[in-house]
């Protein structure tokens, strides 16, 4: 969202957290392409005109039901292995991800083209989600959990580090600081963004329903929360994210 926002300011923004479900990393496939089909459905009775998939484990189990079933435009998150890949100088990059996330099949063939030329470490981020989720991201114990999981990937000399939950953004400079100046995070938000920009500008997508234009530079635009369990963080966070705009 933060992302997004940046180029596409002028936009009208449905966000909705199902955190009353969170984390969906442990899920089941069915339950979280019935929670994604039923938040499609809401989304679209409130107007959207593209929708972003912003979970790695959502994306690999239900993007391709999602696509088939609604017609909609999505656009979903993948781990950058890709260029990861090309731009490690160690030939170890790490993955930090959700176990759906690494068992789903869209990220193990993306996997499949680049580890034969690669060291690919891989590593649940156990514990990043509630973190986030709790809006506790800086402290002891945010950098004791991210320590566990992190630390093995850097001793295995893994010189880029790919983040691959939407959830592991928020704890950035826990991560940076804890692998040091010589390691490479990898955030995808920023092609995401580009993404849904093509989209809109491809299809002809107002950005802002009442110009019925798609300028990025429009400086108006709005963005409604909603959430399937307590809002509080929700709110929280997104008043953070505003603040950093």
């Amino acid at each position: 969202m933060k992302e997004i926002r940046k180029v596409l300011p002028s936009a009208h923004y449905i966000y909705y957290s199902d955190n009353a479900y969170c984390p969906y990393g442990e899920k089941s496939a069915e339950f979280i392409q019935e929670r994604a089909r039923a938040i499609t459905r809401l989304l679209l009775d409130k107007g959207a005109d593209v929708i972003v998939v912003a979970c790695n484990t959502a994306t690999g189990a239900a993007i391709a039901t999602l696509r088939a079933e609604f017609d909609v435009p999505f656009v979903g998150m993948e781990p950058a292995v890709k260029p990861a890949a090309l731009g490690t100088r160690s030939g170890v990059i790490g993955v930090l991800a959700t176990a759906g996330t690494l068992k789903a099949s869209k990220y193990l063939n993306t996997k499949g083209r680049f580890q034969d030329n690669v060291r690919i470490e891989e590593h649940v981020g156990e514990g990043f989600v509630q973190l986030v989720e709790r809006g506790e991201l800086d402290g002891p114990e945010a950098e004791r959990v991210v320590r566990a999981s992190l630390q093995p990937m850097l001793d295995a000399g893994a010189d880029t580090i790919v983040l691959g939950c939407t959830h592991y953004p928020f704890l950035l400079p826990v991560i940076e600081r804890i692998a040091g100046p010589g390691v490479r995070v990898i955030d995808p938000a920023p092609a995401v963004a580009r993404q849904v920009l093509h989209i809109l500008q491809d299809r002809q997508i107002p950005c802002h329903p009442d110009s019925g234009q798609c300028h990025p530079e429009h400086s108006e635009g709005s963005l409604t929360l909603l959430a399937s369990g307590d809002p509080t963080t929700l709110h929280a966070l997104a008043a953070r994210i505003s603040c950093e705009q």
